[in-house]
């Protein structure tokens, strides 16, 4: 076969819910998974809302949910028993130390996750089973009037805070069924059936906020795995504390040298995070920069290279690939013909066909690229050897290092094929394009020789 590549982009889940726009704009962005793409999560939530989705609509049905966990709560109040005498004092006093707790935000993904369960766990042997998620939601509605103090002037924002408090719903009910249970280590299985239970209700309430914002529930079951991950490990911590407080409540606030700490790795955290994202937009504007300059340099090159990004983004989609990965085939794929610029225009453009010594030359553009991105460095270089490989074949028969089969880079089979099914789907001055169908023939006749097998059957079902 010709080388046709050869010439020529909540508190875990509920912590977004909020007390005003941004808030609820939070509480509308999905999280990254590696098979779904923050930017493709965002342009899906745009459409929607270029469709016509009512902000008011959806702030409605939260404040609906918001409105059925009140209920639930004050429910739990009156019919769940167990626990010590109810006291206003120790009642206060957890309510404003789950507050400041909240205000720690560890991100995850596009979320966050707070270390409640430092107090949440304490709370329920402190206080009447019954009265802890009622003293959870008054405290979410504490730190929210903290932050804006608009809050209290709708009530539909005040209802869509109280659905924050449905996490404390499960464990509150297992405790409450376990008739009070007295703390001992012996029980450890109540304990781990009420850290479940927190989980389950946790996530119905997550889920039905998602599916009022349109969120997506694989995109909320991604992101709540390494959520509930964080309270899971905090959880042990959080009984430790309960036994060592057990009769003097008050020694809870022991924990805040702790909280306080927490608070300063969550800040570093978030620097790193905004820093990497800079880095990150920095690497792929600079890739784009790259792709201008060979599109202005050969306008087949460059139109053709950002059709290859697209085709290659849907592959490595399909066949699962991580997000880190994902990343780097997109670099691949937008650069993936730079060393082109370094090729004469009359060579690229040549409508017949190439002489030995044009040919020789030719191919030396993915040498010229590996060394023009390695000046580049960094993520940039880091894509120079894939570069380098995208036009190695499955069977050796390539170039410029004759690679076989599993030596040859994942990301540079994936574009060397789609490379190939773009060229093939694309008119040139040598010939005219060939159908879709029979470009596809070509890659199935050629996968096992040229290209990976594995690769032209993703190829095969994204394009069928």
């Amino acid at each position: 076969m010709e080388d046709y590549g050869e010439i020529p982009r909540p508190r875990e889940i509920r912590s977004g819910i909020g007390a005003d726009d941004r808030e609820v704009a939070t509480a509308a962005q999905p999280v990254t998974r590696a098979s779904e793409p923050f930017d493709e999560i965002v342009r899906d939530a745009r459409e929607r809302q270029a469709r016509g989705s009512s902000a008011a609509r959806t702030r409605l049905v939260l404040a609906a949910i918001g409105l059925a966990t009140g209920v639930a709560i004050a429910a739990a109040a009156v019919w769940l028993h167990g626990g010590p005498a109810f006291s206003a004092p120790t009642f206060a006093l957890f309510v404003v130390l789950y507050a400041a707790v909240a205000r720690i935000e560890f991100e995850i993904g596009s979320g966050a996750a707070i270390p409640t369960e430092l107090v949440l766990v304490p709370m329920l042997f402190a206080l009447p089973v019954g009265l802890v998620p009622a003293a959870v939601a008054v405290a979410f509605l504490l730190k929210s009037v903290s932050e804006h103090p608009a809050v209290l002037r709708r009530p539909s924002r005040i209802l869509a805070h109280v659905s924050l408090a449905a996490h404390a719903l499960g464990p509150a009910l297992v405790l409450a069924l376990a008739h009070g249970l007295p703390l001992r280590w012996s029980a450890w299985p109540v304990y781990l059936a009420a850290l479940g239970a927190q989980f389950a209700t946790d996530f119905a309430s997550g889920a039905a906020n998602a599916a009022a914002t349109g969120i997506g529930m694989r995109t909320v079951a991604g992101f709540a795995a390494l959520a509930y991950a964080v309270d899971g490990a905090l959880a042990p911590i959080g009984l430790m504390v309960a036994f060592a407080v057990e009769g003097h409540a008050a020694l809870t606030v022991l924990v805040l040298p702790l909280v306080a700490l927490l608070r300063v790795f969550s800040r570093e955290r978030k620097q790193r995070i905004d820093h990497a994202l800079e880095l990150s937009d920095a690497y792929r504007g600079t890739a784009f920069l790259l792709g201008d300059v060979v599109e202005a340099d050969d306008a087949y090159t460059g139109s053709h290279s950002r059709h290859v990004v697209d085709l290659v983004l849907a592959v490595v989609d399909e066949l699962g690939l991580p997000a880190a990965e994902r990343r780097d085939a997109e670099f691949v794929a937008l650069l993936h013909d730079v060393g082109k610029i370094r090729i004469p225009a009359e060579i690229i453009n040549k409508p017949g066909a190439l002489a030995a010594d044009e040919r020789a030359l030719i191919e030396t553009h993915t040498v010229e690229g590996e060394k023009m991105l390695e000046q580049v460095g960094g993520l940039i270089g880091h894509v120079g050897r894939l570069v380098r490989s995208c036009h190695e074949h499955w069977d050796g028969g390539g170039y410029p290092d004759g690679l076989a089969g599993e030596e040859i880079p994942l990301i540079a089979r994936v574009v060397c094929a789609c490379d190939a099914y773009s060229a093939m789907t694309t008119d040139r001055p040598y010939r005219a394009a060939r159908s879709r169908d029979e470009a596809l023939a070509e890659l199935a006749r050629c996968s096992g020789t040229q290209f990976d097998p594995r690769v032209v059957e993703a190829i095969l079902r994204v394009e069928a």
